[in-house]
C-alpha cells in the first residue's frame, strides 16, 4: 500500500515540477524580451516577470521537485531491488541532469533580476526544450524499464531535438517577419497622412 501512495505522489510531483520548469523558462524569455520595450513599460514588465519567476520557482517548481525526490526515495525504500536494475541507474542519471537544470534556472533567475543574464530569447527558447527531452527519456525508462528499445529511443529523441530546433527557427523567422510588417505599417501611416 505504501508503494502505491509513494508512486501516486511521485507522479503528481513530476507533473507539478515539469509544469513549473516549462513555464519558468518561458517567463525568462518574456523577461529578456522586455528589454526591447521603451520606458516605463520595460521596468514595469521586468519587475512583474521577476515577481512571477520567484513565486513560480518557490511556490510551485521547487515543491514539485521536493515531492518528486522524497517520493522517489520512498519508492526505493519500499522496493530496494530496483536499485540493482540498470534502467534505474540511467533514469537517476537523467534525473540528476534535471536537478542541475532546476538549480541552473535559479541562477538564471538571479542574473535576470540583476540585469546580468547574457542569454538572448532565442537561446532561452532552445533551453526551454531541454526538460522536454529529459521528460521523454525518463518516462520511457520508467515505462519500458530494462526492455527499452534503445535504438528506436535514440532515433525518437534525435527526431524530437531536430523537430524542436526547426520549430524554434521557424518561430524566430515568423516573429522577425511580423515585426518587419508591423514596422512597415507604422512608417506607412504617417506618409499617408501627409
Amino acid at each position: 500500500m505504501a508503494y502505491s501512495w509513494f508512486k501516486a505522489f511521485h507522479i503528481i510531483g513530476v507533473v507539478v515540477w515539469f509544469a513549473g520548469l516549462f513555464y519558468l523558462v518561458r517567463l525568462f524569455i518574456y523577461h529578456i524580451e522586455a528589454n526591447q520595450e521603451s520606458e516605463p513599460a520595460k521596468t514595469i514588465l521586468k519587475n512583474q516577470y521577476q515577481i512571477m519567476e520567484k513565486r513560480l520557482y518557490n511556490i510551485i517548481t521547487t515543491p514539485g521537485m521536493l515531492v518528486t525526490v522524497v517520493c522517489a526515495i520512498g519508492l526505493l525504500v519500499t522496493v530496494p531491488d530496483y536499485l540493482k536494475q540498470g534502467w534505474l541507474h540511467f533514469k537517476l542519471g537523467f534525473v540528476a541532469l534535471l536537478l542541475v537544470y532546476h538549480h541552473y534556472c535559479a541562477r538564471l533567475m538571479k542574473q535576470l533580476a540583476e540585469d546580468r543574464c547574457k542569454w538572448n530569447s532565442k537561446q532561452m527558447r532552445a533551453m526551454n526544450e531541454a526538460p522536454t527531452v529529459l521528460l521523454v527519456v525518463i518516462v520511457m525508462l520508467a515505462v519500458f524499464k530494462n526492455n527499452l528499445p534503445t535504438d528506436l529511443t535514440v532515433w525518437v529523441v534525435f527526431g524530437l531535438i531536430i523537430f524542436m530546433a526547426v520549430t524554434i527557427q521557424l518561430y524566430a523567422r515568423k516573429r522577425r517577419l511580423d515585426q518587419e510588417k508591423q514596422l512597415a505599417q507604422i512608417t506607412q501611416v504617417p506618409q499617408e497622412q501627409a
